[in-house]
C-alpha cells in the first residue's frame, strides 16, 4: 500500500510487497507457522532482502499487523461516510457493514486472530492492543458515539470474527441463528 503522491524508492515498494505478502501468509499459517522464506517467495524478493528490510520475523509481523489496523481504520472511515446521518448509530453501523465486507476476505482478520494466539510475544501484544486501541478511539471520534455504543461496537466486531472464521452464517444449527441474527456478512473468501 503506497502513499498517494508519494514518489517511494526501491526499497519502500518492495518493504510495501513484502509487508503485503507477509499478511497473506501470516494470515494462511500464523505467526508460528510461516518461515520468513515464504513470505520471500511470495513478495517475489529474496529472504536476505527482507531481513535487510526487517530485522527480524517479529518486526515483520508487527508490520503488517500495523497495516492490517491502517485498512481497517481506512475502511471504517469509508463506511462513516456512506453514513445518511450524523446519528452515531448510524455512522457506527455504516462502520460495521464497512468491517463485515473487509474481513470478507479473510486474509486481515486471520492475521488478527493468528496475533491472538501469538500474544505471548510482548512485541505482538503491543501491536494487537495499539490497533485496537486505533480502532476503538478512530470509531468513538468519528461517530461521536458513548462508550457504551463504542464497546457494543467492538463487540459486534468480535463477534463477527467468530461467524466469519467458523461460517456460522451457512450453519443450520439454533445456536448459529441466535449469533448471526441481525448481522451482516458477506461470503467470506
Amino acid at each position: 500500500m503506497t502513499r498517494r503522491g508519494a514518489t517511494l524508492s526501491t526499497s519502500e515498494v518492495r518493504r510495501d510487497a513484502v509487508v503485503d505478502a507477509a499478511i497473506t501468509e501470516f494470515a494462511r499459517t500464523g505467526y508460528h507457522g510461516t518461515p520468513i522464506n515464504n513470505v520471500a517467495a511470495k513478495a517475489a524478493i529474496s529472504p536476505a532482502y527482507v531481513f535487510k528490510l526487517f530485522p527480524g520475523k517479529i518486526a515483520l509481523f508487527v508490520a503488517a499487523l500495523d497495516r492490517c489496523f491502517e485498512l481497517v481504520e481506512q475502511a471504517l472511515s469509508a463506511g462513516a461516510v456512506r453514513a445518511d446521518s450524523a446519528d452515531p448509530d448510524a455512522v457506527l453501523h455504516e462502520m460495521g457493514g464497512a468491517y463485515a465486507q473487509l474481513i470478507a476476505d479473510k486474509s486481515l482478520l486471520m492475521l488478527q486472530v493468528h496475533a491472538l494466539s501469538a500474544s505471548d510475544i510482548p512485541e505482538i501484544a503491543d501491536a494487537m492492543r495499539r490497533g485496537i486501541a486505533r480502532v476503538t478511539s478512530f470509531a468513538k471520534t468519528r461517530s461521536g458515539a458513548g462508550d457504551g455504543a463504542v464497546q457494543l461496537f467492538m463487540a459486534y466486531g468480535q463477534l463477527c470474527h467468530l461467524i466469519v472464521t467458523l461460517d456460522l452464517d451457512s450453519n443450520d444449527g439454533d445456536w448459529a441463528a441466535v449469533l448471526t441474527d441481525g448481522m451482516r456478512h458477506p461470503n467470506a473468501h
